[in-house]
């Protein structure tokens, strides 16, 4: 019943339109999203050695409806959505120490989406950096019985970090470089009563080509902070992106390859994307 009631939440949400923070970026930066108004991002990735510990499935993995909604309550307080609607795994190899009696062709599965709000707490001057932070928790509403998503809760928290350089034309500075710093608890699929807490990182940059390109680039991950003994399913992640951005009308149209820094994350791989900000449709309590 509830991944049912995600699906059909998620489907809603992209009749309203299309969009993502910053996509194809996974670094959050501190800008929210205008009081009032929502943006809503879509998109499609398409990603070759993906490797699901848990289950021990390998294979090439395709995420449709990669979505994120993130609305803005305040003029520095953005309320977020995001998850991928379905997962679609065509399954190469498993490993032999999984325990999988039979290995499947293929298989899918809505994602575990993620709830989260975003507060910038500092705004950028001329000499320091605008600061903010993110809070939030992933919501088990994946299956882990088709070996392509935990079903666990996780919690994290990250530190934003901001700084424009260059000169500026229509308010828009030449380059724009963020980070991310923070902790996630991520709680064990396959230990009871067992927890890793991983160190989140982000560093990325977007260079104004023109009023309607720029070029985009990140290093985004998680890294384990247990020498020994890892959980199962909390393994370190780190993936290099780089692609570009381009603006339409009230549209930003994305695409980026990726590349995989470690074991457990997809070797290479590419996505595309849209975002979408709407007018102020309503006038948040004072």
């Amino acid at each position: 019943m509830f991944r049912a009631a995600t699906l059909i939440f998620s489907i809603l949400l992209v009749a309203f339109g299309v969009s993502a923070q910053q996509r194809p970026l996974l670094t959050e930066d501190v800008d929210t999203t205008p009081e009032g108004s929502f943006e809503l991002a879509a998109g499609v990735d398409f990603m070759q050695g993906a490797n699901f510990p848990v289950s021990g499935y390998r294979g090439d993995l395709t995420r449709l409806g990669d979505i994120r909604l993130s609305i803005g309550f305040s003029k520095n307080v953005e309320f977020q959505v995001s998850g991928v609607l379905q997962n679609f795994l065509s399954v190469e190899s498993a490993d032999p120490l999984s325990g999988t009696d039979v290995v499947p062709r293929s298989t899918n599965d809505v994602g575990d989406f993620t709830v989260s709000t975003k507060i910038r707490v500092m705004n950028e001057t001329a000499k320091r950096p605008a600061v903010g932070f993110t809070v939030g928790f992933e919501v088990p509403s994946s299956n882990q019985a088709r070996g392509i998503g935990t079903n666990q809760i996780n919690i994290f928290g990250k530190v934003i970090v901001q700084k424009r350089f260059g000169s500026r034309k229509n308010g828009v500075a030449k380059v724009n470089v963020f980070g991310n710093l923070g902790l996630g608890v991520f709680s064990a699929p396959l230990d009871r009563f067992t927890q890793n807490d991983m160190i989140l990182y982000g560093l990325a940059g977007i260079y104004r080509v023109n009023d309607s390109v720029n070029l985009v680039a990140e290093v985004n991950g998680r890294a384990n902070t247990r020498p020994h003994d890892v959980p199962v399913g909390t393994e370190s992640t780190g993936q290099f992106r780089v692609g570009a951005q381009f603006k339409a009308s009230n549209l930003r149209f994305d695409t980026a390859a990726m590349f995989g820094l470690t074991r457990f994350t997809p070797k290479t791989g590419v996505t595309f994307g849209v975002t979408y900000i709407s007018p102020k449709f309503f006038t948040p309590a004072q």
